[in-house]
């Protein structure tokens, strides 16, 4: 595992279509992208996003459907403790490590503000948590658009303070608290981050800015609106990721609120905000309309000082961490994530 973890910075950097071994990767997530894609039920997408929009407009029906249809707890691997500890949270631990305090990466589920709940990334937590040897807090948060921002944004708040309050409890190291997620999760993860760093109080939490260690995000939504970038428009339909749905999201996450604004939209931060951060890992799928905004962000945290590990993998489309079918890419993600909290 540990070569596995090593080798996968450098395979991807040295991505050539001279080499056969990048080559080989390559076809590997290209087979298994289109095999996920042709799986998909005709017209999902605009079902589910029908479903958003006549939730804004006070019609829940639908949408309580497809969240329902999605909320399937998976099978874990034996070697893995998860404990649910409220409604809110679930912990994984790895069952060798029963006692003792191991590091804490604190995971929201993707799922565009509207859909998925802790179930729905149960398959990457556990993994990540038998790879890496961490704890796994995964958090249900209130979903829009009932709840707009800033509910989803008040409740991972709620789940930093949560973690450092109880470290002691549940065997966490407080001083390697780790934020993470995945799409719109991912969104929670960096806003939140950017919210800890600078120091601002939410009701009653007042976190340090040196609350979080590091970042781990998945294909993050870090534009709320349509950015008409170059893999927008080329992967605006029939990649796993419509752009009319995720306009749909969009809108429902904001609200009223200006999309625009910093915490709704991250890559709006300010550079001295953003600067304030911890370590970011950013893994982006390469045929999705939310590649190029990822690219953006990456390069912003870097002008403004903050360490990045950024990686693209080739020809993958969204959803891989938690919707299974591209398993060379999740796997590759989860080695990722558990080589970065290690060195963290």
């Amino acid at each position: 595992m540990v070569a596995a973890v090593a080798a996968f910075p450098a395979a991807l950097s040295a991505y050539s279509p001279l080499q056969a071994d990048a080559v080989c990767v390559d076809s590997v997530l290209l087979s298994e992208a289109d095999a996920f894609l042709r799986s998909l039920p005709e017209g999902l997408q605009a079902r589910q996003e029908e479903a958003v929009r006549r939730a804004m407009k006070g019609d829940f029906a639908a949408l309580e459907a497809v969240r329902q249809s999605r909320n399937v707890p998976p099978a874990l691997p034996a070697d893995v403790v998860a404990t649910d500890i409220s409604d809110t949270y679930r912990l994984y631990r790895p069952a060798s490590c029963a006692s003792g305090r191991l590091p804490l990466l604190i995971y929201l589920h993707g799922g565009g503000w509207c859909f998925g709940s802790i179930n729905s990334c149960a398959r990457f937590c556990a993994e990540l948590s038998r790879r890496a040897g961490v704890a796994v807090l995964a958090v249900d948060y209130p979903l829009a658009p009932r709840y707009p921002f800033p509910h989803a944004l008040d409740a991972s708040l709620e789940a930093v303070g949560f973690a450092r309050d109880n470290a002691a409890r549940y065997g966490f190291d407080p001083d390697r608290i780790s934020l993470g997620g995945d799409s719109a999760g991912g969104n929670l993860a960096l806003s939140a981050a950017i919210a800890v760093a600078s120091g601002q109080r939410h009701g009653r939490l007042s976190l340090p800015a040196g609350a979080l260690r590091s970042l781990v995000l998945f294909y993050p939504v870090v534009k709320a609106w349509s950015d008409g970038s170059e893999s927008w428009q080329s992967y605006g339909s029939g990649y796993g990721l419509d752009a009319s749905i995720m306009e749909a999201f969009n809108e429902a996450y904001a609200g009223p609120s200006d999309a625009r604004q910093p915490l709704v939209s991250p890559f709006c931060a300010a550079s001295d905000a953003l600067a304030k951060l911890p370590p970011v890992m950013m893994v982006s799928a390469d045929r999705d309309i939310l590649r190029d905004q990822g690219a953006d962000m990456a390069r912003r945290l870097r002008e403004s000082g903050v360490a990045v590990s950024h990686r693209i993998l080739p020809s993958t489309v969204h959803l891989f961490i938690t919707v299974p079918g591209q398993q060379r890419a999740f796997d590759m993600a989860v080695d990722a994530a558990a080589g970065f909290l290690a060195e963290d």
